[in-house]
Parts: structure tokens; C-alpha cells; sequence
């Protein structure tokens, strides 16, 4: 809510004009967030989840297909090497209109065989809200260092992760304008920020 008023303060948007966020995450918390801000009104166009390389999460906002069965990758973005995204059904059972049942069964099939597919219909209603994007290791170097020498702003590995995801979301959809999530210092990972 913070940065609409004061996109809207600064005469960037007028109060009721969308906006997308871009949010790196892996256990789906700041984004599932972002969702209920946008189920109370705040006028969100995309939610644009960022990945590392541990993308699971884009694999399901893109194909609706959610396996935990893949390589774990230790990245330079450590918060967000995760293959089980806890939050990510808090927001399901919301898509789904509180349909109990439907998440419980595929929260089943996650733990006993290791994957689910949601059905088309969810699939379309997430894809309506959420786009979704990844990037590796090296490219979220390049984001640190292009960052920092084009606005001279020092960004944290996550961070990082979210602006390559970002530049991918301008390159694909009408971006309009777009806020990056900052969640972390980057002083927390010298030896990744200081190669880049």
C-alpha cells in the first residue's frame, strides 16, 4: 500500500490505475501478501513471482503442473532455495473459492507421490493475477552489477533475482508501472554482491 500512495503522491499513477509488483520468493509469503492486498482492493494488475533457480514455482503459475521431485540448486539467493512453498496453498484454497476439498486433495498427492496439476479452470484464474519468471546464478550477478552501475543502487541477491524477472515481465506483457520488492540487505551476502 505504501509504494501505490506514493507512486500516487508523486504524480506517477492516479489513485485507482493498476499496478504490478514483482516480488522474488520461494515460500510464496511476500507474494501470497500481495494477493490478499489485491483480494482487499489495492488495485494490482500482475503479480510477478521471481524465481531462482529452484523454479518450481514458475513451472506452476506457467503450466499448473507443481513436482517437488527436481534437483535442489544451492544459490546465491539462499532464502529462496525452496521446493515446498508453504504459503503457496494458503492461496490456492482463495483461487479456489474456499474449495476445501480440492486443496486437501492435491496437498495429498504432493505429499504421497510428490506432485499435483491443478485443473484448467484454477490454472486460467491464477494466470489472470500471477505471471512468473526465473533466472540462475549468473544472471543474478549481471542484475547486481547493471543495477548498481546504471542507478547506482547496491541490491541483495533476491533482490536481484526480482529485477532480472522483471526485465523478462517487460520483454513478454503492457508493463505499466511496475514496483520490485527489496527483501533483503545486500550487505547480508558480501561474497556474492562484491563478485558482482
Amino acid at each position: 500500500y505504501k509504494s501505490y500512495c506514493d507512486l500516487v503522491a508523486a504524480g506517477e499513477i492516479s489513485m485507482g490505475d493498476e499496478i504490478n509488483f514483482v516480488v522474488p520468493t520461494g515460500n510464496f509469503g511476500d507474494i501470497l501478501a500481495g494477493y490478499f492486498a489485491k483480494c482487499l482492493g489495492l488495485p494490482v494488475g500482475k503479480l510477478v513471482c521471481a524465481s531462482n533457480e529452484d523454479d518450481v514455482l514458475t513451472e506452476f503459475l506457467t503450466t499448473g503442473r507443481y513436482d517437488r521431485r527436481r534437483v535442489f540448486h544451492r544459490t546465491n539467493s539462499p532464502s529462496m532455495d525452496i521446493l515446498v512453498s508453504s504459503n503457496l496453498e494458503r492461496m490456492l484454497y482463495l483461487a479456489a473459492d474456499g474449495n476445501h476439498q480440492k486443496i486437501a486433495d492435491y496437498m495429498k498427492q504432493l505429499n504421497e507421490v510428490g506432485e499435483y496439476t491443478v485443473d484448467d479452470g484454477l490454472l486460467n484464474r491464477l494466470k489472470e493475477t500471477f505471471f512468473a519468471g526465473c533466472c540462475d546464478q549468473g544472471q543474478t550477478l549481471a542484475a547486481i552489477r547493471n543495477t548498481y552501475e546504471t542507478y547506482g543502487y547496491l541490491c541483495d541477491t533476491h533482490t536481484a533475482v526480482a529485477v532480472d524477472v522483471a526485465a523478462q515481465f517487460k520483454a513478454t506483457q503492457p508493463l505499466g508501472k511496475t514496483v520490485i520488492l527489496s527483501t533483503a540487505s545486500p550487505y547480508k551476502f558480501p561474497v556474492a554482491v562484491l563478485s558482482a
